[in-house]
């Protein structure tokens, strides 16, 4: 067993808290979300985090999810349900982004994608909290992640698809065991049929920021990028944002590690990254709204970030707005342009949601909201393998005379 696994251990949580009302709510206890329909954070006694682990203690881990377990919920070691979720690495990419700029790839992590660290989390705390049945909405590897994981552990899963889900999307759900519907609408069309489900208690909601844990592991992003630069954090992150689980929660991380004593207040510029064929964040945010309305006819072909209303909308604007960032919308021919010149230029290939945070930092630094200079970090979801590739079409007949100056 992984030694940042060795046993059960007190959790260090001390309740649930509304993200709006501040509202407490019990720890230990199934929740879904607050009375007003929001969010619920989990909150630690940090106090007590910081009595029992030291950034010392810390650096002697193995650097997987795991070792930092006193800032995680789960308090069962028999609850965790480990596909062996590794630190990702910081690659650079010199050429098509800059000397300064590192791409978090997430595409290393178990089923692909940066899903599996909010999945992992979530589906321990189901188990955990007794949960035999499970739904979910998804644009694919949300679905994926959550498939892998709860078969695992023996909970039955149920996931909605939009009809312009990737194929390799459904089919990897439905190979790692849960059934799979299309369905002819929108993410958020697939969350009404889970929460009508819900209601008349069939399974248990995992819609995004629908339940308290998902948070809890994407927060792990912020909690390695924090260790990784050796607690003094990057200037600027770009992400990826559709329901914006990860950057809700790397705000969170930051919080967490800077009344710790981890790290100061300094804080990156976080920019919500989205395609402009489905832009709600960024239409709020230039209105100077603190929640966004529905994108209606969302189409992009970056799936991830094709989500037209978040619930945690407010939550995404506040961490934007606070650290001095901004919403950015790009369009799927720069999008698709980033990707190609990423793996052409510095052989990383990027998914079309890391493509778009390619094509907003490089537009950002042309409109002057970045200086190439400033420390920059850019998060590739997902490996790019899971996404349409352009066709390869040349042939060598073999029999043939080869004219090698052609190639």
């Amino acid at each position: 067993m992984n030694e940042n696994l060795i046993a059960d251990r007190p959790t260090f949580v001390s309740h649930l808290e509304c993200s709006m009302t501040g509202e407490r709510y019990e720890a230990d206890r199934l929740h879904g979300l607050s009375r007003v329909g929001r969010p619920l954070l989990v909150r630690y006694d940090l106090d007590a985090v910081g009595a029992a682990l030291s950034r010392d203690a810390l650096s002697t881990r193995a650097t997987d999810l795991w070792r930092w377990r006193e800032l995680l919920p789960v308090r069962r070691t028999g609850s965790i349900v480990s596909l062996g979720e590794i630190e990702t690495p910081l690659v650079p990419i010199p050429r098509s982004g800059g000397p300064n700029v590192l791409v978090k790839d997430e595409g290393r992590l178990p089923t692909g994608s940066f899903k599996a660290r909010g999945l992992v989390m979530a589906v321990a705390m189901a188990r955990e909290l007794g949960v035999t049945k499970i739904a979910m909405p998804t644009n694919g590897n949300a679905g994926a992640a959550l498939a892998a994981y709860a078969t695992r552990c023996g909970i039955e899963t149920i996931v909605f698809c939009p009809e312009e889900t990737p194929e390799i999307n459904v089919r990897e759900i439905a190979a790692q065991g849960a059934r799979v519907w299309r369905v002819n609408g929108q993410i958020d069309d697939c969350g009404a049929i889970v929460g009508r489900g819900a209601a008349e208690g069939r399974w248990f909601d995992f819609s995004t920021l629908k339940e308290p844990y998902r948070i809890e592991g994407k927060k792990t992003m912020g909690l390695e990028l924090a260790a990784q630069f050796g607690w003094d954090l990057p200037d600027a992150i770009f992400y990826p944002t559709g329901g914006g689980t990860g950057l809700i929660g790397m705000w969170k991380a930051f919080d967490e590690l800077e009344r710790l004593g981890w790290i100061g207040p300094k804080r990156p510029r976080m920019y919500a990254v989205q395609a402009s064929g489905c832009a709600p964040i960024v239409r709020a945010f230039e209105a100077g709204e603190e929640h966004a309305e529905r994108w209606e006819d969302a189409a992009t072909v970056a799936a991830g970030i094709r989500v037209p209303r978040a619930v945690g909308d407010f939550l995404i604007l506040r961490a934007v707005r606070e650290s001095g960032g901004r919403a950015l919308g790009v369009g799927d021919p720069a999008i698709l342009r980033a990707v190609d010149e990423c793996a052409r230029r510095d052989g990383l290939l990027m998914c079309p949601e890391g493509g778009a945070t390619l094509a907003a930092y490089t537009q950002a630094v042309r409109d002057g909201l970045v200086d190439e200079e400033e420390r920059v970090v850019l998060f590739n979801c997902a490996t790019g393998l899971k996404y349409p590739l352009p066709e390869a079409p040349q042939w060598l007949d073999r029999h043939s005379e080869i004219d090698f100056g052609a190639f």
